[in-house]
């Protein structure tokens, strides 16, 4: 139990943080992709459709403003959680479980690179 490591190395934050970072930048073009969809949405109208085809297609476009919305929304919170990650590895701090003080397994991290709970953790909740 004394060999037990408390935080991640430095050189291990530096690989994280560059993981992080790629993962920002993609996630953030995702989500520019994400709101030029939603705008062009807004300029593609139905004025010159028939009536009929007209109701139908604006309650498709409605259901895909939501869905853009609730996407858009979903990144943005993605977005701010790896940037809290990246607070995280400069403090020092990432990848310690916050409620078992235990440092998360590589792989989770690898994997769900902004998670702030071990699985171990996330099992106690249920």
């Amino acid at each position: 139990m004394a060999d037990e490591k408390l935080r991640y190395s430095d050189a291990e934050l530096q690989e994280f943080k560059k993981l992080i970072q790629d993962k920002i930048a993609k996630a953030e073009n995702d989500l520019g992709l994400i709101k030029e969809s939603f705008i062009n949405n807004q300029n593609n109208g139905t004025d010159d459709t028939s009536p009929t085809f007209k109701a139908f297609e604006e309650g498709a476009e409605t259901l895909s403003k939501e869905q853009n919305a609730i996407l858009a929304s979903r990144q943005e919170k993605f977005v701010r959680d790896l940037k809290h990650a990246l607070i995280r590895i400069e403090n020092k701090t990432y990848g310690i479980c916050r409620v078992t003080g235990k440092l998360i397994p590589k792989e989770r991290l690898q994997a769900v690179p902004h998670a702030t709970l071990s699985i171990e953790a996330k099992n106690m909740q249920r």
